[in-house]
C-alpha cells in the first residue's frame, strides 16, 4: 500500500508554508482595505477601548432605565468628562507654554553644545532646523495646498470622533447583540468556539485599557510629586506627558523620562539632570517589577520582547495609531491562539478568570 503524498515530511511542509504565505496574504489585503476605508474601521476599532471601560456603569444603569437612555447618559457622561479633563489640562499647560518652549531651547541649546565638544558631531541650530521644517511645509506643491490638505484632515479628524461616539453608543447598547450577529457569522459547529474566543478577547481588552490607566495614572503621580519635590520647572505638563506616554507601554515611558531630563538639565544642571534620570528609572522599575504584572500582565500575558515587536510593527504601519493597538490587539491574539490550542486548563488563566468581574468572568467549558 502507497503512502499518500502528504505523509512526506517535506510535503507537510510545503504545505504549511503555503498556508502561512496565504494568511500573510490575507493579512496585507485587510491592513489595504482597512487603509483605504480607514474613516469607518478607525472609529469602529477605537470606540471598543471605552465601551470596555464604559460597559459596567451601562450594565447598572439598565436596570434602572430603559438600554438606549443608559447607554446614551453614559456616552453623554464620558464625553463632558473628557472635555472638562482636556479643558482644564489646556488652561494649565497654556500659562506655562512660554516657559516650555524657552526651556526647550534652552535644553536643545545644551545638547547641541555637548555633542560638538564631547562627540565632535554638529547639529544645526534650532532656527535653523525650524527654517528646515518651515520650507518642507512650502515644498513644491505650496503652502496652500498643504493647508488644504490640513483642512481636510482636520474635517476627517471632526467626523471620525463624531461617528466614534455614534458607534460607542451602540456598543453600549446593543453589545449583546452585536456579539452574537458576529458569532452567528461562523458555521453552526464553529460557534461556541467563536463565542469563547469572542469573551476572551473582550475581557483582554477591558482588563489591559483598565489597567494601562492605572499603571500611567501611578507614573504620572509619583513622577509629578518627585519634580516638583526636586524642584524641577514644569512639573505638570511633565506629569501629563508622563501620563500620556504611560499608554505607550515601555516606548512612551521612556521618550517622557528622556523629554523630563532635558529640561532638568536646562534648568539646574547635570546633578538636577541625574536625579531626574534616577527619579525614572526607580519608577519604572516598580512599575515593570510590581505594578505591570499585578494590574496589566494577567490581561496582556505578552513577554516585553513581544511587546516591543509588536510596538515598533504597529508604529510602522500605522504609526501613532498602530503603537496604541498594538499591544492589546497582540495580547488579544494570543488569548485566541491559546484556547484554540486547548490552553484551558493553564493555572494562570484560571486564576484571572476567578479574579474577572462575574460579568466578564472566562467561562472553561
Amino acid at each position: 500500500m502507497t503512502r499518500p503524498l502528504t505523509a512526506h515530511p517535506v510535503v507537510r511542509w510545503g504545505v504549511v508554508a503555503w498556508a502561512i504565505l496565504g494568511l500573510v496574504a490575507v493579512f496585507v489585503l485587510a491592513a489595504m482595505v482597512m487603509g483605504q476605508v480607514r474613516l469607518v474601521v478607525v472609529p469602529l476599532i477605537l470606540a471598543l477601548f471605552p465601551a470596555a471601560l464604559l460597559a459596567p456603569l451601562s450594565e447598572r444603569l439598565r436596570g434602572r432605565i430603559p438600554d438606549a437612555a443608559a447607554a446614551l447618559v453614559v456616552v453623554l457622561g464620558f464625553l463632558v468628562g473628557l472635555v472638562a479633563v482636556l479643558g482644564i489640562l489646556g488652561w494649565l499647560i497654556a500659562g506655562e507654554l512660554t516657559e516650555v518652549v524657552d526651556t526647550m531651547e534652552e535644553s536643545y541649546d545644551d545638547v547641541r553644545e555637548w555633542t560638538e565638544d564631547t562627540l565632535n558631531v554638529e547639529l544645526p541650530a534650532l532656527d535653523e532646523a525650524l527654517e528646515q521644517v518651515r520650507e518642507w511645509a512650502a515644498g513644491e506643491d505650496g503652502l496652500g495646498q498643504r493647508a488644504g490638505s490640513a483642512a481636510v484632515t482636520g474635517i476627517e479628524v471632526v467626523s471620525s470622533v463624531l461617528f466614534g461616539l455614534v458607534v460607542l453608543f451602540f456598543y453600549l447598547k446593543d453589545g449583546d447583540r452585536i456579539a452574537a450577529w458576529l458569532r452567528d457569522l461562523f458555521p453552526r459547529r464553529a460557534r461556541a468556539d467563536a463565542d469563547e474566543i469572542g469573551r476572551r478577547v473582550w475581557f483582554t481588552l477591558g482588563a489591559y485599557f483598565r489597567g494601562q490607566l492605572v499603571v500611567a495614572a501611578v507614573d504620572a503621580v509619583f513622577i509629578g510629586l518627585g519634580l516638583v519635590v526636586l524642584g524641577v520647572p514644569l512639573a505638570l505638563p511633565l506629569a501629563i506627558l508622563v501620563f500620556i506616554g504611560g499608554l505607550f507601554p515601555i516606548v512612551g515611558a521612556f521618550t517622557a523620562g528622556a523629554v523630563a531630563v532635558l529640561i532638568a538639565l536646562a534648568d539646574g544642571g547635570v546633578g538636577l539632570a541625574l536625579a531626574v534620570l534616577a527619579l525614572n528609572v526607580v519608577v519604572q522599575q516598580v512599575e515593570g517589577n510590581v505594578l505591570e504584572p499585578l494590574v496589566v500582565g494577567r490581561a496582556t500575558r505578552l513577554h516585553p520582547l513581544a511587546i516591543l515587536v509588536a510596538l515598533t510593527a504597529g508604529a510602522v504601519t500605522f504609526g501613532i495609531l498602530g503603537a496604541f493597538l498594538a499591544v492589546p490587539i497582540a495580547a488579544s491574539l494570543a488569548r485566541g491562539i491559546g484556547y484554540l490550542r486547548d490552553d484551558v486548563d493553564d493555572p494562570a488563566e484560571e486564576e484571572m478568570d476567578e479574579d474577572a468581574p462575574a460579568e466578564e468572568r472566562v467561562s472553561s467549558d
